[in-house]
């Protein structure tokens, strides 16, 4: 008895320092430049280093980190205007693609530059296009998107001084941004107050979007059309979708390059000022450009008991949930992320088409049409001037078969708010393999403090405990983070009103 006792000690010794150690932290130090304004991008995992692109007034940074985010070097970019309009990174194993898009004098630049693992330049500045206006300013005009296995990228402006016909510009790149095919072609837009979902661009080089219509300026989508433009065509395939008298919210795209379909996904209403009744999701194929499953799921009772929060009523459980991500299956299901967000304010109501439509920043000229993402990081507060409190609450999931059938649900709990700034708010998302894992911060004892919830494959919710060595004083911003390695994290973080950056290793 003696001799198994003693041996499990001697095991527990061993074992002990691997659990311990299944988590680390590792912070960069504060440089003194990195103000609370400063604008970042966590461009990823290059040739062994984590490359960080930092912006604060005019002047531009690629930061390079070592696996134990000690600076290594610190890249000032003097070959870009002092004052850019917007910047775009896509990382690859060995190198970055930097996209980035100025303004001198009445012409838009948009270029190109390719960079290493250390931040030295592999190429000189490469035009992409150029735009002349009529009037001088920041305006942003270029979107860039580019496939999952990042062999093609797009570069497209939308014109809309004819808001009944917006002209397209698209260039297809290969991933040595040399240009594929450029076209240019009119979209006849009869509706005024039509929206458009996110832009796409799949494995094949294939652009995709939504073309939605509405009732009036701030109400629900009445008719939905995916609008495709094949990589070697020269005009829009438009794919009407049949929503009959129901009503959709925001809608949502995304390519499975596995099984070549598109997926979309949208919250839908019974009726006009009613509640979210359900999940509208649509698996269209390219292969045979028809739909190959269409299905209105239907929220039943216990599930909107379940995913309310404290507080709320069951009936309007989701009336403030969003999509945040979908992400396709092997076997063709997907998985739908959403979460439940708004604000409160004793000078406006809350109002989620203003949340979904309206960016909050708006330096587009105006005659063109820029996308943007939710993720996008504002060092400023957005309630301009007025008293607002930002809540973020429960994550619920939404598993489907390849046939569109749901499969399963569940909600990840949590409870989270904030004054003035949603930016410590929200989760990040990654995967480890088997499971999709959530970290955000909740409040504990008057301190945020980083959790981490997963979720298996067949929706069993696993709860952690919370984050080791958290060290005091740093508060993360998590939904600004990116997975750089298969367990590797880079999240930013607020210190003593400076912007740091730390890596976690799971």
């Amino acid at each position: 008895m003696k001799r198994t006792i003693l041996a499990f000690f001697v095991l527990a010794m061993f074992i002990y320092p691997s659990i311990a150690s299944a988590q680390r932290i590792y912070y960069s130090d504060v440089e003194r430049d990195d103000y609370r304004q400063l604008n970042f991008d966590i461009i990823g995992k290059v040739s062994g280093n984590i490359l960080i692109y930092k912006n604060y007034r005019s002047k531009n940074d690629l930061c390079i980190y070592d696996n134990e985010m000690k600076l290594k070097d610190k890249i000032d970019l003097d070959f870009i205007p002092d004052k850019i309009i917007n910047i775009d990174f896509i990382p690859y194993p060995e190198h970055i693609w930097m996209i980035y898009e100025f303004q001198r004098r009445n012409t838009i630049y948009c270029v190109g530059v390719k960079m290493d693992g250390n931040g030295k330049r592999m190429t000189d500045p490469i035009e992409i296009d150029t735009t002349h206006l009529s009037t001088f300013g920041d305006n942003k005009i270029y979107s860039t998107i580019f496939s999952e296995d990042k062999q093609k990228i797009m570069v497209f402006k939308i014109n809309k001084r004819n808001e009944r016909n917006f002209i397209f510009t698209t260039m297809l790149l290969n991933s040595n941004l040399e240009i594929q095919k450029k076209d240019r072609q009119g979209m006849a837009v009869e509706e005024r107050d039509a929206v458009f979902s996110d832009f796409i661009l799949d494995n094949d080089g294939d652009m995709a979007f939504g073309h939605c219509s509405r009732v009036g300026t701030k109400d629900y989508i009445t008719g939905l059309t995916l609008v495709v433009k094949r990589a070697k065509a020269d005009t829009f395939s438009n794919f009407k979708f049949n929503i009959g008298e129901r009503f959709l919210d925001e809608v949502k795209i995304k390519p499975d390059n596995i099984n070549k379909d598109y997926l979309i996904s949208s919250f839908y209403y019974k009726q006009r000022k009613g509640n979210i009744e359900g999940l509208y999701t649509v698996k269209w194929n390219k292969l045979t450009n028809e739909v190959a499953q269409e299905t209105y799921t239907v929220f039943s009772d216990e599930l909107k008991a379940d995913a309310k929060s404290e507080s709320g009523n069951a009936k309007m459980a989701f009336n403030d949930f969003f999509i945040r991500q979908v992400i396709p299956k092997k076997d063709g299901g997907f998985l739908v992320i959403s979460e439940s967000y708004y604000t409160s304010s004793r000078y406006s109501s809350w109002n989620r088409y203003d949340y979904m439509y309206n960016p909050y920043y708006s330096p587009f000229d105006y005659y063109y049409y820029s996308p943007y993402g939710y993720n996008y990081w504002n060092p400023y507060s957005r309630s301009n001037g007025q008293s607002m409190r930002y809540y973020s609450e429960n994550i619920a999931l939404f598993s489907f078969d390849n046939g569109g059938k749901m499969e399963w649900s569940n909600v990840v709990r949590k409870s989270q708010y904030d004054d003035e700034t949603d930016n410590f708010l929200s989760y990040l998302v990654f995967n480890s393999g088997g499971e999709i894992n959530f970290l955000y911060n909740q409040l504990e004892r008057r301190n945020l403090l980083l959790n981490q919830q997963s979720v298996t494959a067949d929706g069993q919710v696993n709860r952690t405990p919370t984050l080791k060595n958290l060290d005091k004083g740093y508060e993360f911003m998590p939904k600004y983070g990116r997975q750089v390695g298969a367990r590797q994290l880079v999240i930013p973080c607020m210190y003593r009103n400076f912007v740091s950056f730390a890596k976690v290793d799971f």
